[in-house]
């Protein structure tokens, strides 16, 4: 209530002196929310996630495995929120809901009685002081490309030196442990940023070695251990090693941290798939941008039944609202190489034309060998795209619904339509196998 009040009065501020003193209003409203709600996060194991991409399989693996402490563990992720026994969709669509309702949610948590909160840290949310109040005992870097550029001056650098902002120890974070990806480029940044004595651990693909994949998820070896994840996807090997490190951080053996991994069968339109009894395979997943979307299609070609005579599918479409531009041609790029059928439609097109969007990916994977109205289409409606792919699909193809996710709506021209790829493919599904 007091959020919308707020947003309210923000409507009668000129925009030039909102704008001027717009670092200080948030900075106020979070240090408010934070005595509002008495400083919930001081008693708790408090575990921040940042980075590009990957932020929401982190947070939910990390989540399942110190669940194994037999502890209660809070979670905040763009797809879920997890308080004590309860389990919820994010309704708010974003990663990081704002200042009074994450720390409600906090409050919360701690009432339940949970040790630990494991939740996404994100650059919009550092930079309007969200993670103020956090007090972070651990901060989980993932990888960082670009995104989110234009609301941080179109600079990488500044995109890169919002989220290192949380791997420091100061009178807002008790840090003391931060664990980095250190195959990502940008890893020496996070881990030497802090001046102070902190614990610090990394983990890197070159430490795994027996990967295997089919359609019952992934399995591999790290440090003479063998583990098994029941998410598809190769890239969730990524995902699920921070968990693993700070399982034995906080005294799991090693029989927990795998069983913790195994309990985890769904992370909301994260490699979600689709089972309604038909012959091919349906995944819904979030991927939006050149690598989510590269890793997303080849797991899709380690899926297929042959890979000579199954094609892979997929449906997608471009955010708008001042969304990085280059990631509509990445994405483009992408299927244009690595899928068989293309259908771009609609995804979040805020108040930008839905069409100017799809032409953008369309165009590009035309460059690289895909024909308008043979293994190209442009569908706008997302429902009537999904309803093509599934009736072209064949036994063993595998269906790719991505950029969405777990989204249950979708933002056009200034209002939220209800719009949930896993609802309405599974409705075309059970449309063909009753015919």
């Amino acid at each position: 209530m007091l959020e919308k009040i707020l947003r309210f009065i923000e409507k009668f501020i000129p925009k030039k002196l909102y704008k001027l003193g717009q670092p200080v209003y948030h900075f106020l409203l979070s240090i408010l929310g934070v005595i509002i709600y008495r400083f919930p996060a001081r008693k708790m194991i408090m575990i921040g996630v940042t980075g590009t991409k990957g932020k929401t399989s982190t947070v939910n693996f990390i989540h399942s495995v110190l669940s194994e402490t037999g502890q209660k563990v809070g979670l905040i992720s763009t797809a879920n929120i997890k308080v004590g026994e309860k389990d919820f969709p994010n309704k708010y669509h974003m990663s990081m809901p704002g200042r009074f309702i994450l720390q409600k949610y906090l409050r919360e948590m701690k009432n339940a009685g949970c040790k630990y909160v494991v939740l996404e840290v994100t650059s919009e949310g550092i930079k309007q002081w969200r993670h103020l109040g956090l007090f972070l005992d651990v901060a989980v870097f993932t990888n960082l490309s670009p995104e989110h550029l234009a609301s941080h001056g179109g600079s990488f650098e500044k995109y890169r030196a919002t989220k290192m902002r949380i791997f420091s120890k100061n009178i807002f974070n008790k840090l003391k442990l931060i664990v980095v990806n250190a195959d990502d480029e940008n890893s020496n940044h996070f881990l030497e940023v802090s001046k102070n004595k902190i614990e610090k651990l990394n983990y890197s693909l070159g430490r795994i070695s027996n990967f295997q994949e089919d359609s019952s998820g992934v399995s591999f070896e790290f440090e003479k251990e063998n583990y098994k994840l029941n998410i598809l996807g190769k890239f969730n090997i990524y995902n699920a090693l921070p968990a693993i490190l700070l399982g034995k951080k906080y005294n799991l053996n090693t029989s927990q941290i795998k069983e913790g991994l195994l309990k985890l069968n769904l992370i909301p339109g994260r490699m979600e798939l689709i089972e309604e009894g038909q012959d091919f395979k349906v995944i819904v997943d979030y991927a939006h941008e050149k690598l989510s979307m590269n890793s997303l299609l080849d797991s899709a070609e380690n899926l297929k039944k042959n890979s000579i005579g199954n094609k892979v599918i997929i449906v997608l479409g471009g955010d708008g609202g001042g969304r990085d531009e280059q990631r509509l041609y990445d994405m483009g790029e992408a299927v244009g190489k690595k899928a068989d059928i293309v259908i771009v439609s609609d995804s979040d097109p805020y108040f930008d034309d839905e069409l100017i969007l799809a032409e953008k990916i369309a165009n590009e994977a035309e460059k690289f060998g895909k024909k308008r109205d043979e293994d190209l289409f442009i569908i706008i409606d997302r429902n009537e795209a999904i309803k093509k792919a599934v009736s072209i699909a064949k036994e063993g193809d595998v269906v790719l619904l991505a950029t969405r996710g777990s989204l249950n709506t979708m933002d056009i021209k200034g209002k939220k339509v209800p719009s949930d790829d896993r609802i309405m493919v599974r409705e075309a599904i059970q449309k063909i196998l009753n015919k």
